[in-house]
């Protein structure tokens, strides 16, 4: 793994930001490195302040102090935040830009000039170093900034690199992904209560056997399919189990639930970054 260069400032100071910076900071990144920006919630800066973080309400002493700049505000604060970091960007920038369906195109053209702007979607597994992370380089952006990119975001996780109209699926399947899979496990958990598990035993064995699933499937390099060919005898209780899930839609359902996660992202982006009328 590359190592993460030079000091590195966030703008926003959400979950996004708490989850990379708590994943640098357990890759070994210095907090004193690592700066945020908010422009609300004090509460916010301050926690990051108690954990070695430069914190300040003002994007312009972050982007003073950094050359790396993280964009993860939502979509809706991507035009104020942009007008207001434009003043303070200088040529020694590198840009990743993680705000959902915002393109490299529109943060470009908002920040003016000749920006290296990499986009990049994360999800919340930062936290713990075990993201899925796809990147896509804009017009302007090297190879020296894509190197830089990737070490930020591979000190948190893996990092894929994708054509950037890509990154809505993405976003569907990696960046939204964990949140199907806890419905999943809240679903486990409460059926095996109802059949008498105790709810921390129940929800200690649901995760467990999530992440024992996917380290196998990881590990062994084994299709999805063979593997649960594998686990299913004939006539035996996972093929009982699995045939009430074909039987309800369970596929079809996952694969709406990623069109909509796509198309939404695709609605984020035309909402947000439409020129002003006139």
């Amino acid at each position: 793994m590359r190592t993460v260069q030079g000091p590195i400032g966030f703008v926003g100071a959400g979950a996004l930001t708490d989850a990379l910076a708590g994943g640098l900071l357990a890759a070994g990144v210095p907090p004193e490195r690592m700066w945020v920006c908010n422009r609300g919630h004090a509460d916010r800066l301050e926690r990051f302040r108690q954990v070695g973080l430069r914190a300040t309400p003002s994007k312009a002493d972050v982007a003073d102090a950094a050359d790396l700049l993280v964009l993860a505000v939502k979509p809706a604060d991507a035009a104020a935040a942009l007008d207001e970091l434009r003043p303070s960007l200088r040529p020694r920038h590198r840009i990743v830009s993680c705000m959902a369906g915002i393109s490299t195109a529109y943060v470009e053209a908002a920040l003016g000039g000749q920006p290296r702007v990499v986009r990049a979607m994360p999800n919340i597994a930062s936290a713990v170093r075990a993201s899925a992370t796809a990147i896509s380089p804009g017009r302007y952006a090297d190879g020296a900034d894509i190197d830089a990119a990737s070490a930020l975001l591979q000190a948190v996780g893996e990092v894929v690199r994708v054509d950037e109209p890509l990154l809505d699926a993405v976003t569907a399947l990696a960046g939204s992904g964990p949140a199907y899979v806890y419905c999943l496990v809240d679903a486990m958990v409460a059926a095996a209560s109802d059949l008498g598990l105790p709810e921390p035993v129940a929800m200690q064995l649901a995760l467990r056997t999530v992440a024992g699933a996917a380290r196998l499937a990881l590990e062994t390099e084994r299709r999805p399919a063979d593997l649960r060919a594998a686990v299913s005898s004939p006539g035996g209780t996972t093929v009982a189990g699995v045939g009430v899930l074909e039987a309800g839609g369970f596929a079809a359902l996952v694969a709406a639930a990623l069109r909509r996660a796509a198309e939404r992202s695709e609605e984020l982006g035309r909402q947000w970054v439409q020129p002003p009328p006139g």
